[in-house]
């Protein structure tokens, strides 16, 4: 073999080694996991689909993602330790699902990026000064265009149980909830409704349930909370039990046996705080970021339900409807 082959040999050989100690190294070398905070006020849940989101973009939990949660489980109090826990935990983006959990978060850090999920105005709640430029370490996915669809869902309501001239709203023990509460009071008084508020205290369903009864109301206006998506179960069958028609937040909870609900995709929206994570993961400012409002609602019917506690529902409100469940 001449030298030139010689040479041409060793330097080939060599290459070839200096590639494979490379990709050796790199192989050694773990990826960064990424550390995500979820703080809720519910109580605990199996999951949330977050991760599952995340999942789909490529953060894998094990390889280079990690999750911690917390649950207050409804004591708003525990919140502000809860939030401060997942700082010191060094959380690359924590996500506030509530504003209350939204307020816990904010006071713990004005560094870490926060994410919020809630039914809230960001500005007039005093997270941030523009909701286009939010300019600080706090973005989010809001759940409606404007206000809290609390207007619209009652007229709703009304249009499928138009004899109902009692209505009960039923509320968790949460001061997050006041801003629903005062947009169905002013709907209410539009459209004649009497407007029998109900408190959940302590998660105590039967007594609610009871003084709706006793309060002879007509129909059930379920807040958007996340408490009462956690316990949609128990209150769905409660409706039934009484016959009460009621309106719900979020499709899934009519698929779960509920009559009705109207708003926002959960499954977009949960896609999209998936996003922002995403973009924050990579080097994002959320204050670069603007709060998001959903464009696009969804009226979802249960008719089994309907059939169940004894309601005809009118033709133009089925015709309406994104989704109908038999």
């Amino acid at each position: 073999m001449s030298g030139r082959l010689h040479r041409r040999a060793f330097l080939a050989a060599l290459g070839l080694g200096a590639l494979g100690a490379r990709r050796a190294a790199e192989a050694q070398t773990p990826a960064r996991v990424y550390r995500l905070g979820i703080l809720r006020s519910t109580a605990p849940e199996k999951r949330t689909g977050i991760p599952a989101a995340l999942s789909e973009l490529g953060w894998i939990e094990g390889k280079n993602l990690m999750v911690e949660q917390r649950f207050a489980d409804g004591k708003l109090d525990r919140l502000p330790a809860m939030a401060r826990e997942l700082v010191d935990r060094r959380m690359d983006v924590i996500v506030a699902v509530g504003l209350a959990a939204g307020h816990a978060a904010k006071a713990a850090t004005s560094t870490v990026p926060l994410v919020m999920w809630g039914n809230a105005d960001p500005v007039a709640a005093g997270f941030v000064t523009s909701m286009a430029r939010p300019g600080s370490n706090i973005t989010g996915i809001l759940i409606a265009s404007e206000g809290t669809l609390a207007s619209k869902k009652l007229e709703l309501l009304r249009e499928a149980v138009p004899r109902a001239s009692r209505v009960a709203f039923l509320l968790p023990e949460d001061p997050s909830v006041r801003l629903q509460e005062q947009e169905l009071q002013k709907a209410a008084s539009a459209l004649g409704v009497k407007l029998v508020v109900v408190t959940v205290r302590g998660r105590d369903y039967d007594r609610a349930f009871a003084t709706m009864v006793a309060e002879r109301s007509g129909a059930l206006f379920v807040a958007a909370s996340s408490y009462f998506v956690t316990d949609r179960k128990r209150i769905i069958a409660l409706a039934e039990k009484h016959r009460l028609p009621a309106m719900y937040e979020w499709t899934s909870q009519v698929e779960d046996g509920g009559l009705m609900a109207y708003g926002s995709d959960e499954a977009a929206l949960i896609r999209r705080i998936a996003a922002y994570i995403d973009l924050i993961f990579k080097g994002a400012r959320p204050g670069d970021l603007p709060f998001e409002q959903p464009t696009r609602f969804e009226l979802a019917i249960n008719l089994k339900t309907a059939r169940a506690i004894g309601l005809t529902l009118p033709p133009a409100l089925l015709a309406r409807a994104d989704r109908v469940i038999e």
